[in-house]
């Protein structure tokens, strides 16, 4: 039997080296480790070390770990804001982090477009009292991708407000200048290929003394993985409770097969599988790609809308082994998420088109 190749845009497909490191992780008693142990040191350190190469981190910024990429919303509302922020929103995910907002009894402003569409910089105003920007880089839902570009203007534009990314579903494929960002974010099992349970949350000093004035005002800004713990064990390599070490491991070793690899080639290669997939979904009948601007396409996320039930296709592909993604929300039943991480070919890819193309 032909094992299924999943172009789900999470939990996704496993990155090819995986299974071998969860072997090695294994036989070297890997999951036992204390993590206050020198072994568990050395792996947090390399996994920094990969982490800042591929995204070109600032000397002032910390890799830090959490239970999920969802977490650092609540994270980032306890520890850098007082009062208020603005969320730029086009999708389910960038909603909840409004919504997370809400539920802290923040005062969250919102700048809101329909599902589908991108953000046209000429119509967004900050208040002046905002004290946090929230960006969603690729919003997973709608397969809408902001151009980093954009991110880097706002930033330009409001230098006196933290900015902060998610990059849930696109790291690391978006070549971000972290000078012009505060902190981002991302899930390893998405675009890093691995098994979910393990968030990581790239942040800058910046953040680190808003948390301590924030602390010293008396706020609540949490409690283990308040900002402050969290960088006091980073500076030793440890964290506050006991983490995934197992997961944290194997992101030290896919890291490592990035960077060999080399972080340009595979942006390339996401490149052309992206406008593969796109030019060949254009061009099905039955088929429609759903974000009409090119300039606001993910390169990750390749959303199509459906004629009939996507569930129907959904199954034909199934039953030959190719797995995609339905519609988010709303429109599960309406429309398809093909997921274009470092994990899968260019064959692959061109496997599943030509297997639709027949079954269309």
């Amino acid at each position: 039997m032909n094992p299924k190749i999943f172009f789900t845009p999470g939990p996704a497909a496993i990155y090819p080296t995986v299974a071998q490191h969860t072997q090695n992780a294994f036989a070297e008693q890997i999951p036992s480790i204390s993590h206050r142990s020198p072994a568990f040191q050395a792996i947090y350190q390399q996994t920094y070390e990969n982490i800042r190469e591929i995204f070109q981190l600032p000397d002032d910024y910390a890799v830090l770990f959490t239970g999920s990429a969802t977490e650092v919303w609540e994270r980032l509302l306890q520890n850098c804001v007082a009062h208020e922020t603005f969320h730029l929103v086009n999708g389910s995910f960038s909603r909840r982090f409004y919504d997370f907002a809400l539920l802290l009894n923040k005062m969250p402003h919102l700048h809101e477009v329909l599902w589908g569409q991108g953000f046209d910089l000429a119509q967004i105003e900050v208040p002046t009292n905002v004290e946090m920007i929230c960006v969603t880089h690729n919003e997973t839902s709608t397969g809408v991708s902001m151009p980093v570009a954009d991110i880097h203007a706002l930033k330009d534009r409001y230098p006196d407000k933290l900015l902060v990314v998610d990059m849930v579903s696109s790291a690391p494929i978006p070549m971000l200048d972290f000078t012009k960002i505060d902190a981002a974010y991302f899930s390893v099992q998405k675009a890093f290929g691995l098994p979910a349970g393990l968030g990581v949350w790239l942040v800058n000093r910046r953040c680190l003394e808003k948390a301590q004035t924030l602390e010293d005002q008396g706020q609540v800004t949490g409690t283990y993985h308040r900002l402050t713990n969290l960088w006091k064990s980073f500076e030793k390599f440890q964290t506050p409770p006991t983490p995934n070490v197992l997961g944290l491991y194997l992101l030290s070793k896919v890291t490592q097969d990035l960077l060999h690899k080399g972080i340009r080639q595979i942006r390339q290669e996401t490149n052309t599988k992206a406008q593969l997939l796109y030019n060949a979904i254009e061009a099905m009948d039955g088929l429609e790609i759903f974000v009409k601007n090119p300039d606001h396409r993910s390169e990750v996320v390749v959303v199509a809308n459906t004629q009939g039930n996507a569930t129907e296709l959904i199954q034909k592909l199934a039953d030959q082994n190719m797995v995609i993604g339905s519609g988010y929300g709303q429109n599960k039943t309406s429309q398809i998420r093909v997921a274009n991480f470092p994990a899968t070919s260019l064959t692959e890819v061109e496997e599943l088109l030509e297997i639709m193309q027949k079954t269309m």
